[in-house]
């Protein structure tokens, strides 16, 4: 029997674990935290920070793992591609490709260095480094940490008395104190996000959808919302999908999903915004498998393991799908999550996530979810109906 380690233990690993239990695969999980939602499905957990490069290969090494994946989870990315390196696992993505894939700063100036399209932008470490430097900030600006992932710590700063403390909030959200101030890309459209998969490099499958933000949240830059398929015109999906494979094949990437974010701005250029070789969070690759029936959470699993990936195609879509993310616009108890009528034959699946009682927090990122809901419908123009009143026809009850 294949022994998989995976790091982390959100609920997000479970249809990875689902599909390597599927495949007679023996699941193994760790991180610091034991009473992570996924351990309990998993057939072993070690108490190992995902984080600690060194110490989760002692532990591989001691297991004789087949494979390692951190699924949808971006802190164990690049610790993932070091011990697979290590120890001369299947999957072939470069450590230090990896690395450069994990920092935003690294990234965007690997970017700009082989000529892809990239917004302005600096790295800073503390608030004196920034301060002089503050003539040559354009304003609107967006702040972010180095390496974190479901918009944690992001902000856009309109004018100069608000940079502080975005980069106060910026370097508090990063593991190494790191955050990057860059120009802020005005959208046409949606902002698009996507899981794609490579083999041996090659991108075979490549989605794109449409992100939706709620206003009122804690933090507008959050997506608490997608649909598919993406309303980006083709001939800019393709240019993507173009750019997306060079980006690949000049970092010598092997076999993997991927999580990818991207724009379209009122320049008319096409923006790579994030690479991750790892599955995004919100169920993304789980709705690739409503929409395409495709399933590329299988596909990761045979990957990391050495095992024959069964065939994949560029996506086709069955129809008009979206997943809300359930979230709270304010903090409280839960009490319950009450539905509009109309949304009655549009749900496929209801996944909450917390119970009577919980205590819940405004939605400042996707670690301040839920639930999901997944959604079908018949035409686009219903979908984009259902999900701009979204507010209105989902209510989460708190007590205060």
């Amino acid at each position: 029997m294949k022994k998989l380690l995976l790091l982390g233990g959100s609920r997000y690993l479970l249809p990875a674990i689902k599909a390597a239990h599927e495949l007679g695969v023996y699941v193994i999980t760790c991180d610091y935290l034991p009473h992570n939602y996924a351990h309990q499905f998993a057939d072993e957990y070690h108490n190992v920070s995902i984080i600690d490069k060194e110490a989760v290969l002692k532990l591989a090494q001691k297991l004789n793992i087949d494979g390692i994946m951190s699924y949808a989870t971006d802190p164990g990315v690049a610790t993932a591609a070091y011990v697979a390196e290590k120890m001369h696992l299947p999957g072939n993505n470069p450590y230090e490709s990896v690395a450069i894939l994990q920092n935003k700063g690294r990234f965007r100036q690997f970017l700009r260095e082989h000529g892809f399209n990239v917004p302005k932008m600096k790295v800073f470490r503390d608030w004196k480094e920034v301060e002089s430097l503050l003539g040559e900030i354009e304003y609107p600006t967006i702040v972010k940490p180095t390496d974190s992932a479901g918009s944690k710590g992001v902000r856009r700063v309109d004018r100069e008395e608000e940079l502080k403390s975005a980069v106060s909030y910026a370097l508090n959200h990063s593991i190494g104190h790191e955050c990057i101030i860059e120009q802020f890309i005005e959208k046409v459209g949606f902002s698009t996000d996507t899981d794609s998969f490579s083999v041996d490099g090659k991108l075979v499958f490549f989605s794109l959808n449409d992100q939706w933000f709620d206003e009122k949240a804690a933090n507008e830059y959050t997506p608490a919302a997608y649909c598919w398929p993406s309303t980006m015109p083709t001939k800019f999906q393709k240019e993507l999908q173009d750019e997306i494979q060079r980006l690949l094949s000049l970092l010598h990437m092997g076999t993997s999903i991927y999580n990818i974010e991207t724009r379209l701005g009122r320049d008319g250029k096409v923006y790579i915004m994030e690479v991750s070789p790892r599955a995004g969070g919100n169920r993304l690759a789980e709705m690739l498998r409503y929409a395409t029936g495709q399933d590329i959470i299988r596909a990761s699993v045979q990957g990391a393991l050495g095992l024959p990936i069964d065939s994949l195609t560029m996506p086709e879509y069955h129809g008009h799908w979206g997943i809300a993310i359930l979230h709270s616009e304010r903090e409280g108890f839960f009490k319950d999550i009450l539905y509009n009528d109309i949304l009655k034959d549009k749900i496929v699946e209801q996944d909450v996530w917390v119970k009577p009682g919980d205590k819940v927090e405004p939605f400042t990122g996707a670690n301040e979810s839920l639930g999901t809901l997944v959604l079908h419908c018949l035409t686009h123009n219903d979908l984009v109906d259902t999900l701009n009143n979204l507010n209105n026809l989902v209510r989460i009850e708190l007590d205060l």
